[in-house]
């Protein structure tokens, strides 16, 4: 990559969030750094999933998504999704989670999450973005304190390649 792009890049420090799927009978998570509000009014969210990994898989299949917060002292969750990989283990074994609207896999103990109907899935390189609808929400005090960074994150080594 240019120099000049990984000096701008390299002073991001985007929220991170958990994004889950399910669809025919599988679930999948994982730690997503790309993501963002990307309409008002409607509101819109966009998640962008790697292309080599399980989630993107089983979100591809999926009529929702549901996208997490957690707090920086919620790293180990951070870990579990974004440090295994979904082949090898069943990631929802160590987290508490519930069904949500329409299916939907929701952590529980996160301090925000939305359960968002897929309206549009877009071409982005390396990874596709899931366009967002939210239908459902939940989470702590609405006034909560921070939320995992990439900067808490970026220790964690990825579970599945990101090349």
């Amino acid at each position: 990559m240019d120099d000049g792009m990984d000096v701008f890049l390299g002073r991001l420090d985007p929220d991170m969030c958990v994004v889950t799927a399910a669809a025919d009978g599988e679930r999948a998570g994982c730690l997503v750094g790309f993501s963002s509000q990307c309409s008002l009014e409607p509101v819109r969210f966009v998640v962008w999933l790697s292309e080599v990994n399980r989630t993107f898989r089983v979100a591809r299949f999926a009529e929702f998504l549901a996208v997490h917060l957690l707090a920086p002292e919620q790293r180990g969750t951070a870990e579990v999704f974004g440090g295994q990989t979904g082949d090898l283990v069943d990631k929802f074994r160590q987290v508490r989670w519930r069904a949500g609207y329409g299916g939907a896999v929701v952590l529980e103990d996160v301090e925000a999450w939305f359960v968002g109907r897929v309206l549009a899935r877009v071409d982005g390189g390396d990874h596709v973005g899931f366009v967002l609808d939210p239908v459902e929400w939940g989470g702590r005090d609405a006034s909560g304190g921070p939320v995992l960074r990439l900067a808490d994150a970026r220790t964690i080594e990825p579970g599945h390649p990101v090349d």
